[in-house]
């Protein structure tokens, strides 16, 4: 093994790979390690079953009625990430998905009045959805045409909006949207955990929004609007390893 390394890393947690990754692919010569016998840290996806119950010292080890150890691979922290944001496209740049498994998942679901419906985020699905009668359609597929549109970079596309001042209460007003097309845009959509944000000016929201639509139409592309996240057995960049 090499003696001599520009860069040390320990720890191969998703933060320490990334940087791992970018130092890598700018030509630093870069020595990754790790304490425990599998990468990822305390994001890991850790197989076989063995592993995880040592991990948590569970001494038993997993029952037989859980099959074979090496057909589990349980990740400690599930990781949800927008297609098109700026994580996925930075370890594109590192050229760590090289060594990850990423699961697409195509949208969000809602519950209402005893049935399942897909949450609307495209001109085309919010025409075709049963979540909204015909008026309320025409309405929300106006909202979802301004905040394609919407460039907080040209004034143009504000349409009489303040981004820095005018609240997402009032853009909701403006477009006439009723309470339930506000429940699943903000919380689906723009995934707010609560309702603080309507008070709020209106730009980050629209974003959220924009940036949800805009991975949504990463799906016929490669990805879908989230992408589930899997630090896998193997080194996550090209780097030697010292256990």
């Amino acid at each position: 093994m090499d003696e001599e390394y520009d860069v040390i890393v320990l720890g191969t947690g998703l933060t320490e790979c990334i940087l791992s990754g970018i130092m890598s692919v700018n030509g630093k010569k870069v020595l990754h390690m790790d304490r425990n016998p599998y990468y990822g840290g305390e994001s890991s996806s850790i197989t076989p079953l063995e592993e995880l119950y040592k991990r948590f010292q569970l001494l038993e080890g997993p029952p037989e009625s859980m099959g074979r150890g090496r057909d589990w691979n349980v990740d400690l922290i599930p990781k949800f990430l927008m297609a098109n944001g700026q994580l996925v496209k930075m370890l594109l740049y590192t050229e760590v998905t090289r060594y990850l498994d990423f699961k697409v998942v195509e949208g969000s679901f809602v519950y209402k009045g005893g049935k399942i419906y897909k949450v609307p985020s495209t001109e085309t699905e919010a025409l075709a959805s049963n979540l909204m009668g015909m008026f309320e359609k025409r309405r929300f597929r106006k909202f979802l045409v301004f905040v394609a549109n919407f460039d907080e970079n040209d004034p143009k596309t504000f349409e009489g909006v303040d981004p820095q001042s005018t609240s997402m209460r009032e853009v909701y007003r403006k477009f006439d949207l009723g309470q339930d097309v506000i429940d699943f845009t903000g919380h689906a959509l723009a995934l707010y955990r609560t309702d603080d944000y309507l008070d709020q000016p209106c730009l980050e929201t629209i974003n959220r929004i924009k940036l949800y639509s805009e991975s949504l139409a990463r799906l016929e592309v490669d990805l879908a609007v989230f992408v589930s996240l899997c630090l896998c057995l193997c080194p996550l960049v090209l780097a030697e390893r010292e256990m």
